[in-house]
């Protein structure tokens, strides 16, 4: 319970902090940080209007994306505290409780009949499809280094006690960054202030979603961020007492949200056929953590 108030929270606050970051960055006040919060608050009291060609996909798959985010939030834990749901293997079903979700985004962008969305979702299938072996090789990794199978007990047992144990949690944090931009299609993958067809993902699959339903995405978006900065966060916690751990895992996530404005305003975006080169990379980044392990638990011999 823990953990989801404090991903809540955050999540209030999360895009306005990477708004403000990149708007400081190139020179500009830019809005306050609860700025994209009202917005989805203005979204959500809207009426939403839906095609004459689209179907019941369409209809419920915003709500369905959002119970799925909501569901993986409640596997994460805070430390040593588990989540609402903990058992043995759980960061397996939470990285299907998301693929779920997106699942549903997926056909419901190409249950619009637009040729355009259908492209848009072809690429976030194809995106995700690359990244997961990033997730599962650092998950995999962990549960190696610590011989626990769940969140829980996974982040409970890190201990960073020798240099190259803290570069594999620094590593693996990092990780975690670029796979929460590959997962939101943001920069470098994708750029969301731009409706360029030729270089549009996420942004080109809700389209045709508008009001209540444009608003839950909107929001959920910025609860997968604050999700995975929370999993980041869990790297580093455990071995505090509660009055420190808490601030620390604020202060992580506003790490978290600062280096993605920071990357989102330094780093120019990749052209599209170099994106899937981009993605894949992550998983030999996750090979390197898994390598430290093999060395620091002296299995690689």
């Amino acid at each position: 319970m823990t953990s989801l108030i404090l991903i809540l929270v955050v999540t209030l606050f999360f895009h306005g902090l990477v708004f403000r970051t990149k708007s400081l960055l190139s020179g500009r006040q830019g809005p306050g940080l609860l700025q994209p919060i009202k917005d989805i608050w203005r979204q959500l009291r809207k009426g939403a209007v839906f095609s004459d060609t689209s179907t019941i996909i369409f209809r419920i798959a915003p709500g369905i994306y959002f119970a799925s985010v909501l569901t993986a939030v409640l596997c994460v834990p805070f430390g040593g505290i588990p989540g609402l749901i903990s058992f043995p293997g759980d960061f397996v079903f939470f990285a299907y409780a998301l693929a779920l979700g997106k699942f549903f985004m997926i056909v419901a962008a190409m249950d619009t009949g637009s040729s355009f969305e259908g492209m848009g979702a072809s690429r976030e299938a194809h995106f995700s499809m690359l990244a997961e072996p990033a997730f599962f090789t650092i998950m995999g990794s962990l549960a190696l280094f610590t011989g626990q199978l769940s969140f829980r007990d996974i982040f409970a047992s890190l201990h960073f006690s020798s240099s190259f144990s803290i570069a594999m949690g620094l590593l693996a944090a990092m990780i975690l960054l670029i796979l929460a931009m590959i997962e939101n299609s943001r920069m470098p993958v994708d750029d969301p202030r731009t409706h360029l067809e030729l270089t549009m993902v996420h942004e080109v699959m809700i389209l045709d979603n508008s009001g209540f339903d444009l608003g839950l995405i909107l929001f959920t978006t910025n609860l997968k961020f604050a999700l995975f900065g929370a999993l980041a966060a869990n790297l580093f916690i455990n071995t505090f007492p509660l009055f420190i751990s808490i601030p620390l895992f604020l202060a992580v996530e506003a790490i978290f949200a600062i280096a993605i404005g920071t990357v989102e305003s330094f780093v120019a975006r990749f052209r599209m056929g170099r994106n899937p080169q981009f993605i894949f990379t992550i998983t030999s980044y996750a090979l390197v953590v898994f390598l430290f392990v093999l060395f620091i638990t002296g299995r690689s011999s």
